[in-house]
């Protein structure tokens, strides 16, 4: 079997324990499309990466799938002529989590409410609907400043693209590789450690 249809490990989510054509997932069961293989139309589509499969996803089940023979790739995702679930589980609370992560990370970037603070940290839901409140209020309150601002914030990222070097410019993107690839690792890292936890 040559390198290009060996199987291929990936990820999907669905909205529930159903596809989109509403048959049940099964694990194990194998999925074959029997026609022409069309990205984002027809055949069994799958991501490499959890964070990419998690920009496609209708819904919280995330499902760990295996891809077989003929396959067509894009960017951040493969449609197969094959795939099959080996296993997969509602990971609601695990998104939940890993958004109130990707939240705190850059809570430095604006004057957080201290109310907006403590549920990220905690996922206390008790707090979820005075810190919606409090984040709208905190928008609403900077939108004048904003603004005023945006204008002489377009005319500095004009300069900063114009200015830019190529150094400056892979130095940008490789940054953004390595925040894209850690996201993604915490996000697989909880998916597999709730996976095992529930003994699938």
């Amino acid at each position: 079997m040559s390198d290009e249809l060996a199987p291929i490990l990936g990820w999907h989510f669905t909205k529930g324990e159903a596809l989109r054509d509403g048959r049940d997932v099964v694990v194990g069961e194998v999925l074959r499309h029997e026609g022409e293989l069309v990205m984002c139309r027809a055949g069994y589509h799958m991501s490499v990466y959890a964070l990419d499969a998690l920009r496609y996803a209708p819904g919280p089940w995330v499902w760990r799938v295996e891809g077989r023979g003929e396959r067509l790739t894009h960017a951040d995702k493969i449609v197969c002529r094959e795939r099959v679930a080996l296993w997969g589980y509602d990971a609601t609370d695990v998104l939940r989590a890993f958004a109130r992560r990707c939240a705190l990370s850059v809570i430095h970037l604006w004057d957080a409410p201290e109310v907006v603070k403590r549920y990220l940290a905690t996922g206390d839901e008790t707090l979820l609907a005075a810190a919606r409140a409090a984040s709208w209020d905190a928008a609403r309150a900077a939108s004048w400043d904003a603004s005023r601002a945006a204008a002489a914030a377009a005319a500095w990222a004009a300069y900063a693209a114009y200015a830019a070097d190529a150094a400056a410019d892979a130095a940008a993107a490789a940054a953004r590789v390595s925040a894209w690839e850690c996201m993604n690792a915490d996000l697989e890292a909880a998916v597999f450690a709730a996976h095992e936890s529930a003994g699938d």
